[in-house]
Order: structure tokens, then C-alpha cells, then sequence
């Protein structure tokens, strides 16, 4: 992160549990912002199942324990919300409502107070259970019966929900009022499945493999991720490789170019291919 801090003197006040809103005030935290985390009596479930995780997200973030079903719990509550800009949440918006701190009643308390609202999916449909692995399926990140590598849904959700209190903030210096933001993970999927929507990463696509200068190829100990998409770069691999190249772009779309990269590559090893990447000045990186 940039050693500036635009949200410093910005007092950020979160319910969120599991990964989006911890993953969320991490990234407000170290943009300055002042952060404090309400767990319920039974602590967040991500403190259990991944507690090195958990403490990396909340590092300088002071934590409290409420029970927001209580009375004493939501006076405690409302006494931190008055001082509090920005609170985010990542509840359905009836267990919002049945806390007491719905959008239309926060309004009314506490007319400079913003709410980020992480949410399954947006308006209506933020009432219907889903989870990461369900938000990327349903926008064709899941292939075959494999999880994804990671949780793009939630991180792409941490990231628009820090977005979005920036939004706040600048919103709230300009009007002298608050807002309510809604961060849709469904939303966030499909945002980070848009390539793959429009054909980029499909496998007749640029980056999806139909370019020879863009794939993962074996060597003679391993693998090697070959990013050449540029023409420049895709001039200096199929000069390595000893491959004709006379135009940018169809030449890497030849099979004769693929056959003759991939069997070049394969007669290479990881540190041979290191030395190359770096002589050569080509996007290039050896796997195990």
C-alpha cells in the first residue's frame, strides 16, 4: 500500500464476519482510517477456521465483543455509531433490520453516518444464501468439479467495498450527509468475469491460449508462464526460439507457431529459461 493515508481521521466502525469485511477494513486501515471491529459473543467463525488469516486482516484494528441482540449490547452500540463515519456490515438487510440498524433508521440517528452494505447479491435478491464458490459459479469461473484457486468473489468484494467508503467519505465532505452503499458479491464475480463473458480468456481468445506468446508451457523441469503478447515481446521469444515472425499478430496464432515455441520451451530448463526471460527482456516466469 502507498504510504499515503487518504483516510486518516476516518473512524470506520465493522460487523462484517468471514472474509470480505475483514479483507475490506484491512485495506481501510491502511489507508488511515481509525477501525473497529464488533464481534458477536460467539466471535467471527474466520477466527476458528483461519486464525494467521484473521489476525493478518485485523492488524492495528481494535476489536470489541457486543451482543447486538441485547439491550445493553445495542446501547453500546448506538453510544459508538454516534461517533462513528462508516459503518460496514455484512448481514441480509432483515437481520439489519431486525438489529435495529437498518439504512432508515441510521438516517434518522445519525444523518453523517455512511453504511456499506456487503450483500450476496443486489436489492431483492440479498436475501438468498450464497457464498463465493456459488457467486463464481454462476458467472463460469468454476470449471470441472475444482474449487477455484482463490476467493475472487469476496476479495473483488473487499475491493469495491473499500471503493465504495471512499465514495462515502468524498460524498459526505461535499454534502455534509451520509449514503448507503451496496456491495453485491454476485456483482463483484461478474466483474471479475468479464474477460472471460467477452472471450478473452475462452480458448480461441488472446489471452486464452490461441496466442502462442501467451500460455503455460512444460520445459525439461517444469513449467513456464509466457506472457510475450505484446508484439515486441513476441518478436524476441520467436527470435529465441529460432520461430519465423514477420507479422504481430497472425503469425502467433499459427499451430505451426505453437508446435515450434512449445517444443523449444521444452528443451529448455527452469534456469535456462530464467537466464533467457531476463536477457531477453521477455514477460517469463518457471514454475515447479
Amino acid at each position: 500500500m502507498s504510504s499515503t493515508k487518504p483516510l486518516q481521521g476516518v473512524r470506520v466502525v465493522t460487523l462484517a464476519l468471514n472474509l470480505p469485511g475483514p479483507a475490506a477494513i484491512m485495506r481501510l486501515a491502511q489507508m488511515g482510517a481509525s477501525c473497529t471491529k464488533i464481534n458477536p459473543p460467539a466471535g467471527d467463525p474466520m477466527f476458528n477456521s483461519a486464525p494467521e488469516a484473521y489476525a493478518m486482516f485485523h492488524k492495528g484494528v481494535k476489536g470489541k465483543t457486543l451482543d447486538l441482540k441485547s439491550a445493553p449490547g445495542q446501547a453500546a452500540m448506538h453510544a459508538l455509531l454516534a461517533n462513528t463515519d462508516v459503518l460496514l456490515t455484512s448481514f441480509r438487510p432483515s437481520a439489519l433490520t431486525k438489529l435495529g440498524l437498518s439504512w432508515k433508521t441510521l438516517r434518522k440517528l445519525y444523518p453523517a453516518l455512511s453504511l456499506i452494505e456487503i450483500v450476496g447479491a443486489p436489492g431483492p435478491l440479498a436475501e438468498i444464501p450464497g457464498h463465493d464458490l456459488t457467486y463464481q459459479a454462476e458467472v463460469g469461473l468454476v470449471n470441472g468439479m475444482d474449487l477455484p484457486p482463490s476467493l475472487f468473489a469476496d476479495m473483488g468484494g473487499a475491493l469495491m467495498a473499500s471503493e465504495a467508503t471512499l465514495k462515502a467519505v468524498l460524498s459526505l465532505k461535499s454534502s455534509g450527509k451520509g449514503s448507503r452503499h451496496e456491495v453485491a458479491l454476485s456483482e463483484a464475480a461478474a466483474w471479475l468475469a468479464m474477460p472471460r463473458r467477452l472471450g478473452m480468456t475462452m480458448p480461441k481468445g488472446s489471452v486464452g491460449g490461441a496466442h502462442a506468446g501467451y500460455r503455460v508451457y512444460s520445459c525439461k523441469n517444469g513449467r513456464v508462464a509466457v506472457a510475450a503478447l505484446e508484439p515486441h515481446f513476441a518478436a524476441s521469444l520467436c527470435e529465441a526460439a529460432g520461430v519465423p515472425y514477420s507479422h504481430p499478430y497472425k503469425d502467433m496464432f499459427k499451430p505451426s507457431t505453437h508446435k515450434a515455441i512449445e517444443s523449444f520451451l521444452a528443451s529448455q530448463t527452469r534456469q535456462q529459461l530464467d537466464k533467457l526471460a531476463t536477457a531477453r527482456d521477455i514477460p517469463m516466469l518457471s514454475l515447479t
